[in-house]
């Protein structure tokens, strides 16, 4: 059996909003990679609701790229994520 191949698009560095750079940092990563700091940031700051752990809580540097909500659902943190990498 072959071995599947990476799509390329999903490691394509791309570059952060002002916003998400916040969290990230300013240089170019994959999407993956950007996923992974957001999730690192949440739990370091500890943002995951403690009743509801599908929920985060957003401080005011999160809210920044999400929409100025103040709580998102840990679904539709990616969409989030995604619209603010060009």
């Amino acid at each position: 059996m072959a071995k599947r191949k990476l799509n390329p698009a999903l490691t394509k560095p791309l570059t952060p909003t002002a916003a998400l750079a916040e969290v990230v940092g300013k240089k170019p990563l994959a999407r993956s990679a950007a996923i992974k700091a957001v999730w690192s940031y949440i739990k370091k700051k500890g943002l995951q609701d403690k009743s509801n752990k599908r929920n985060i809580n957003l401080d005011a540097t999160m809210a920044a790229f999400c929409g100025k909500k103040k709580t998102i659902s840990m679904f539709d943190l990616a969409k989030y994520i995604s619209s603010n990498l060009k």
